[in-house]
């Protein structure tokens, strides 16, 4: 990923917190066909340092887990909020009109050896955790004892476990970093004004992302 220097982000708990909120990932991997993607839930574990470990788990009829290549390095890609940038945001559109549009965004970019876990000990342990983290702000959370044992030992066979121990992280952040004070805060109020949780979540990151 291209990523000058005044959007890279490099603080690991910034970097985690991203995948936290925004767990779904874009697995990437290598397989005898060429490069496959899918699209997987997984979860952050800061330890071990510096940048820790991803769990998460596919369908076993997945051929995913078999096929991918254990010589190269998987990619996890986790996509914060984004949002377009109109010209009509910044104030030197006003002064010069020497202004285009582009597009804002943060990403988290994980790289690592991808590992299979067939147990169904490790799979529960994570399949509860997955639960009761997702489930943790409905005002009656759903919990994996409310199915009967039998089925839920039966949706465990299912599925397999995967583990990707964390060898590169990379962050972009990209908020305007680039611009001046004056166009900064056009942005942030342009994208205020739009509305909608994505828009402000953008807005905050241009106004918190150092100029």
């Amino acid at each position: 990923m291209y990523v000058p220097s005044h959007f890279e982000e490099t603080r690991v708990d910034v970097l985690h917190q991203l995948v936290r909120d925004h767990p779904l990932a874009v697995l990437v991997t290598h397989t005898s066909a060429g490069l496959e993607a899918n699209h997987v839930p997984m979860e952050i574990d800061p330890e071990p340092a510096p940048f820790g470990t991803l769990r998460g788990h596919v369908s076993r009829a997945n051929a995913m887990w078999q096929t991918a290549s254990g010589a190269l390095d998987a990619l996890a890609i986790f996509q914060g909020p984004d949002h377009y940038i109109t010209p009509a945001w910044y104030a030197t559109k006003r002064a010069t009109g020497k202004v285009v549009p582009t597009w804002n965004y943060a990403v988290v970019h994980a790289h690592g050896p991808l590992r299979v876990v067939d147990d169904p000990a490790w799979l529960r342990a994570l399949v509860e955790r997955l639960t009761n983290r997702h489930e943790a702000e409905r005002p009656e959370p759903w919990q994996v004892t409310d199915a009967p044992a039998d089925y839920i030992a039966a949706m465990v066979r299912a599925i397999v476990g995967i583990e990707l121990p964390i060898r590169r992280l990379v962050g972009k952040w990209k908020a305007s970093q680039n611009k001046s004070a004056p166009d900064r805060t056009g942005v942030a109020d342009g994208l205020q004004a739009a509305g909608g949780p994505d828009a402000a979540a953008m807005a905050e990151l241009v106004r918190r992302s150092p100029g």
